[in-house]
């Protein structure tokens, strides 16, 4: 098999980078501010009709402009779980994994880590016991 030769990749969907996803995700209920002033924004808060969506021309259901916030920030801590738990580990560090930081450092390793044997005491030094 020649390991250099061409590849070819296919995606079965449209690729949309995690900004764009959160951007989409934040704008989802209620209309950017700047789309979002406009004379029929205006009327549709009053009626409580939500329009969302980048542009801010789907009409998304019935709220006001505090509940369309809330369901904005539902949304967008949906979009956060989901990217947290695909940027994860699937198995949780437990305490036993973690590197004590007390014996050495945590750049050096973990006080179980295989070092040089101390060669105590020391040829012709006096050993020094404690009192206790």
């Amino acid at each position: 098999m020649n390991a250099s030769g061409p590849v070819e990749v296919t995606r079965c969907g449209p690729v949309v980078t995690t900004p764009q996803l959160v951007e989409r995700r934040f704008y989802s209920y209620t209309a950017p501010y700047a789309r979002g002033i406009d004379i029929t924004h205006q009327i549709t808060d009053i009626l409580g009709i939500a329009m969302g969506g980048g542009d801010g021309t789907k009409v998304m259901g019935f709220g006001f402009p505090d509940q369309t916030i809330v369901w904005d920030g539902s949304a967008l801590e949906n979009t956060y779980q989901v990217l947290l738990e695909q940027q994860s580990n699937p198995m949780p560090w437990r305490t036993a994994d973690v590197n004590n930081g007390f014996c050495q450092g945590l750049p050096q390793g973990s006080c179980n880590a295989q070092s040089a044997p101390p060669s105590w005491p020391q040829p012709g030094s006096r050993v020094v016991r404690g009192l206790w």
